[in-house]
């Protein structure tokens, strides 16, 4: 569990990780640099969950060595699919990070929703319900490894 206190925005408790795939994670279909260590950092903290409409079919087997839940989801009601699950793991512990339009309404649910911008962009919609927008998914996992920099961020 990863706890935080922040002056004036208040007090995170999180249990769970759940990130979008294409746009967040990988790019093309292919994992970032740096992004299987920095799973397996927070994995020791916060229970790590993938959901995807998995564009390119690389997912499962771009995270099978790793310590995450994958879930791809359908074709439709990709933007409720994740909702769903969020709100299924207890949406007040949930950090969430995604850059679609599809991951709007989960960054929207959970405690903490994080934007990225990388290669692909970002829809604005999902960037205006970000409680941060980072541009790029490393110190977006940051943020988490560190808390003391969400503590900067989002204090008033």
């Amino acid at each position: 569990m990863l706890k935080v206190s922040i002056p004036g925005w208040g007090d995170l408790h999180l249990e769970h990780l759940v990130m979008d795939f294409n746009g967040t994670l990988a790019q093309d279909g292919a994992l970032i640099g740096g992004v299987p260590e920095a799973i397996r950092s927070l994995s020791g903290t916060l229970a790590v969950h993938v959901v995807s409409a998995d564009t390119f079919g690389t997912v499962r087997d771009s995270l099978r060595q790793l310590p995450c839940k994958v879930e791809v989801i359908g074709p439709t009601g990709q933007d409720r699919a994740k909702h769903d699950y969020v709100n299924r793991l207890g949406a007040q512990h949930v950090a969430a990070i995604g850059n679609g339009r599809n991951d709007r309404l989960m960054i929207e649910a959970a405690a903490l929703g994080i934007a990225v911008i990388l290669g692909e962009g970002a829809c604005v919609e999902t960037l205006q319900t970000a409680d941060i927008v980072c541009t790029d998914i490393l110190t977006a996992l940051g943020l988490l490894q560190h808390p003391l920099r969400l503590v900067a961020a989002l204090r008033s």
